[in-house]
């Protein structure tokens, strides 16, 4: 997929490799994404992935870790 440079504004987004930094794009998207690119983390990576990053982040809001904890738990 393609990153739009506004969600990654502080590195160049064509070096972003989506295996080697998926913590760092997981974060960005569910906090700053839009649909398309939040459904593109969530067909790409593993749903446990995704939990274990949303439960130990640093960077992602206390609302935004309580919006995807509620929606992972439906």
């Amino acid at each position: 997929m393609k990153f739009r440079q506004s969600l990654f504004w502080d590195t160049n987004s064509k070096f972003i490799d989506a295996r080697k930094h998926a913590v760092y794009i997981i974060e960005r998207v569910l906090e700053f994404g839009n649909d398309k690119e939040v459904s593109w983390v969530w067909n790409f990576y593993r749903p446990a992935l995704i939990k274990k990053v949303i439960n130990n982040s640093r960077s992602i809001s206390p609302k935004t870790k309580n919006l995807w904890m509620l929606l992972l738990n439906k």
